[in-house]
């Protein structure tokens, strides 16, 4: 396994990761609680679960496939929801899923590049 000196920018991914899957599911669970939205539910509860199996590849060494997975992830939420935001679409969910995976694609596209 690299050590954080190796590759300076795996551990704040991997903890993006896990923090951004967690709010993920969430809020798909939180959409579908409040206005019975099913395709939330299964979109946050997809989104965020293989947002934490990226982290956890990180974790467990498997780099590549982890920061691949998470940049897809990020690039996804990103692209559906920043749109959405710039439309009036409001800070829930729409601008913070949208900025956090604009985020989370620059935190994976600079651990890809740093190695």
């Amino acid at each position: 396994m690299f050590s954080p000196y190796q590759r300076p920018m795996l551990d704040p991914t991997r903890l993006f990761y896990y923090l951004f899957g967690l709010l993920t599911l969430i809020g798909g669970i939180q959409a579908f609680v409040s206005v019975k939205s099913k395709p939330s539910l299964i979109a946050g509860g997809i989104s965020g679960i293989l947002l934490l199996v990226a982290g956890w590849l990180l974790q467990s060494g498997q780099i590549m496939p982890g920061l691949i997975l998470g940049l897809i992830i990020c690039l996804g939420l990103a692209g559906r929801f920043l749109p959405k935001f710039f439309k009036g679409g409001g800070w829930w969910p729409a601008g913070v899923e949208g900025w956090l995976g604009l985020i989370g694609l620059v935190l994976s596209v600079m651990a890809l590049v740093k190695k």
